[in-house]
């Protein structure tokens, strides 16, 4: 946990497509010993068309969350999504944990945000003093403008023309941040 004048925030937005999944995943491979909550998503494609969406946590563990084949009253676009799924995810990799080191969640969109589960977990580590790393959706109400409005957050937009270097801007953030925390609770050694 930070202290109350270190932001903890830093949201991750961009157009669809332009690279913000890899940024994020490769921070997390540069993270060695961080103890991280949250999950990431991975576009399911069959013969290079998307088909939907999978959810991927830190366990390894996969859960399908939009695919064209779902049916129900939940759809985004063309994809039905499985609200239990995400539901499932928030429960279980957003809960606050003094133990968590970081929460990575990839993202806050326009699916996630049929659950209100994920809403409730979202609101509570937006507004406590945990580190957070998430991509957001670009364009969008409702949640996903409450949450770049978060008082205590950073929002970086990631292009074409610096996603490649924004791996290493996000870890230096998280560090600093990270290091600020420890200081404060009078740790000399953080990770």
């Amino acid at each position: 946990m930070l202290n109350s004048s270190t932001r903890h925030v830093l949201l991750l937005t961009g157009r669809p497509g332009v690279g913000k999944t890899v940024v994020v995943q490769k921070v997390v491979a540069s993270l060695p010993g961080w103890r991280l909550a949250g999950f990431y998503t991975e576009e399911i494609r069959v013969a290079g068309q998307r088909q939907g969406f999978r959810a991927v946590t830190f366990d390894g563990s996969e859960r399908i969350m939009a695919h064209l084949d779902l049916r129900g009253p939940h759809r985004v676009g063309k994809y039905g999504v499985d609200v239990s799924v995400i539901d499932q995810l928030a429960d279980a990799e957003l809960n606050l944990n003094p133990e968590v080191n970081l929460y990575l969640v990839d993202e806050i969109g326009k699916m996630e945000s049929l659950s209100k589960r994920f809403i409730a977990a979202m609101r509570e580590l937006l507004n406590s003093r945990a580190l957070v790393l998430a991509t957001i959706a670009q364009r969008g109400g409702g949640f996903i403008e409450k949450a770049k409005q978060t008082k205590d957050a950073e929002l970086w937009e990631v292009t074409r023309a610096n996603r490649d270097e924004l791996p290493e801007r996000v870890l230096a953030w998280l560090r600093a941040a990270r290091q600020s925390a420890f200081i404060v609770r009078g740790h000399d050694n953080p990770l």
